[in-house]
């Protein structure tokens, strides 16, 4: 472990560098498409398993774009990393596209930085507060999968939905008031949720599973059904309008039609 880094600084940075390198890879122009996306995910991994293997040798670490490393279950501390989230978004030249880094520690994001390059910022759970005020009466959720509980929540509590891309930018976009919360059912996986419900957090936002029970990450399983990230304010009546969609249908799967 590189003393000159802390563990708040070196998560940081890796958000910020690796935020720099896809900037890069798709700012000349020379791939497209799903070349593009394959490429920004190969490089943004393989410079984020070097910084770590030199800066944090002994943590375990949890990648989407790497094989899963059972060691990681025996550490206290694991590096969740979604190198590129929404690669979709990002190949197509959309915004709405995510650097997630996050550092575990028994279960539980410590440290955490969400990027979203192409505005400029990255989201850090050291130096990062919701914006409070009034309701923007908007819930966010998938625009590939959108899932009807989120319909049916948001019609419980009088909003309106919008659909946009990956996680992180729909956690930090109700991290910055632009909607009330974000609803996800039908699946994700660690490396989508650790980085983005670790600055939620730190920012007093809410953050759960649907059925209110806390959220706990360096399972051996890394899927997740669902996820509720929301103003603390709404909480409760999201988490009861969401019983109520689980009483009369048995689930939270199912996508809106």
């Amino acid at each position: 472990m590189t003393a000159q880094y802390s563990d708040s600084r070196l998560t940081n940075l890796i958000a910020e560098g690796t935020g720099e390198i896809l900037k890069g890879i798709r700012g000349v122009g020379l791939l497209r498409g799903r070349e593009l996306g394959e490429t920004g995910d190969d490089l943004a991994q393989a410079w984020i398993e070097r910084v770590l293997a030199q800066h944090r040798p002994d943590d375990g670490v949890l990648s989407e774009e790497a094989s899963d490393d059972p060691a990681r279950l025996s550490k206290d501390r694991v590096w969740i990393v979604d190198p590129l989230d929404g690669t979709k978004e990002f190949a197509t030249g959309r915004q709405d596209w995510a650097v997630h880094v996050a550092l575990v520690e028994k279960g539980v994001p410590t440290h955490a930085a969400v990027g979203l390059p192409d505005l400029g910022v990255v989201f850090k759970s050291s130096d990062v507060r919701h914006v409070s005020g009034p309701f923007a009466g908007k819930v966010a959720m998938s625009r590939n999968r959108p899932p009807a509980v989120a319909g049916f929540i948001a019609d419980a509590i009088g909003f309106e939905t919008a659909q946009i891309g990956s996680a992180g930018a729909k956690a930090m976009h109700v991290l910055l008031g632009d909607y009330d919360a974000y609803i996800h059912a039908g699946g994700q996986y660690e490396w989508d949720q650790a980085a983005p419900v670790g600055v939620a957090l730190a920012a007093g936002l809410h953050a759960s599973r649907l059925d209110g029970s806390p959220l706990h990450y360096n399972n051996e399983d890394t899927y997740i059904p669902d996820m509720l990230i929301c103003r603390p304010e709404l909480a409760d009546d999201i988490l009861a309008a969401a019983a109520r969609y689980h009483d009369e249908h048995g689930t939270f799967e199912g996508v809106a039609k």
